[in-house]
């Protein structure tokens, strides 16, 4: 199994500062990255695997809500998960548009 309990309590010590912090959105969004990052290579071998590009799509979306509530919360706390995990930064602040 790809996600044992010692790679989920390491995940979580990592960036949810304790391993029994499970519900920090830091722990949540690392968490997800690794899932992410294991279906999507998943997916280039299988490519006509539909249910697991549903679930990879479900899994960007929640990490993607998790990461706008750290936006609105504390942008410190956004800024260092983003950089932590080597994502890009998705989120625009309210009332910026592309081009305007």
């Amino acid at each position: 199994m790809y996600l044992s309990k010692e790679v989920k309590a390491d995940i979580f010590k990592k960036h949810g500062e304790v391993e029994t912090n499970t519900g920090s959105a830091e722990g949540q969004v690392a968490l997800f990255t690794y899932r992410i990052a294991h279906l999507t290579e998943h997916l280039k071998k299988n490519r006509k695997d539909f249910s697991t590009q549903l679930s990879l799509q479900k899994l960007v979306g929640k990490r993607r809500g998790i990461l706008a509530y750290l936006f609105k919360k504390d942008i410190n706390r956004y800024r260092a998960i983003i950089k932590a995990l080597g994502l890009r930064d998705i989120i625009k602040p309210l009332g910026v548009r592309d081009g305007k």
